[in-house]
């Protein structure tokens, strides 16, 4: 039986992409990477904002990409792969909250809100870096999610529909890992709010790659305060 495959390096000197890197979670995760030695592609909506990515990691390249278009992200990946290279890590931020009202307070544009930031940007940016983290001898692919999901309200059923489905599109691709042999994986860190919990985040996405992908592939993970 072959040995697990983890790099002693950790995630140093590997190329490390956040999508939604404008977010608190995502400068501090941005920070976190970038300090344990790897290379830092962020991508955000807002050029302006992403000028707070540098001002932590001052060496990460930065890009302005509609995550939720497939077309511009594929050009985004066409762009990377010319300047960087491919990638041995995504790192998915993008999200956002709508909801309350109850049940009949869940509208349709609500509903197309989350679904497009949450889960479409997550289907456009996983298919366009799948043959990367595949490829990649310690490829790893990391969302976060909502104990919502678990417990969900009448107020909440977008989000946690939306989040639900974000954790079975992660799944799938966990699975396509798992075939594909033992050095990509993918983890779902489930949170009740990321506010306060950005640096405990921000380590445990660096930690995945002090692991085998084996260990880690298809794992949720509650993160609590």
């Amino acid at each position: 039986m072959p040995e697990p495959v983890v790099d002693p390096a950790g995630v140093a000197g590997h190329t490390v992409l956040i999508a939604g890197a404008t977010s608190t979670a995502g400068v501090a995760v941005a920070a976190a990477l970038a300090g344990a030695g790897a290379q830092v592609l962020a991508v955000g909506s807002d050029a302006e904002r992403l000028e707070r990515v540098i001002e932590v990691a001052p060496d990460a390249s930065v890009y302005v990409c509609d995550l939720a278009d497939y077309a511009q992200v594929t050009a985004l990946a066409a762009t990377l792969h010319a300047e960087h290279g491919p990638i041995d890590g995504l790192v998915h931020l993008v999200g956002g909250w709508r909801g309350g009202g109850g049940l009949d307070g869940q509208t349709d544009t609500d509903w197309d809100f989350l679904h497009e930031r949450v889960v479409q940007t997550l289907r456009n940016t996983t298919r366009a870096f799948n043959a990367d983290l595949l490829a990649s001898f310690t490829g790893r692919l990391a969302i976060v999610s909502s104990v919502s999901v678990d417990a969900p309200t009448p107020g909440g059923a977008n989000y946690a529909s939306a989040k639900a489905a974000a954790e079975t599109w992660t799944r799938a691709v966990g699975h396509g890992f798992a075939k594909s042999g033992d050095t990509a994986a993918a983890v779902i860190f489930a949170v009740r709010s990321l506010d306060g919990l950005e640096p405990r985040l921000a380590a445990e996405v660096v930690a995945l790659w002090d692991a085998p992908a084996a260990a880690l592939n298809n794992t949720r993970r509650i993160l609590t305060p």
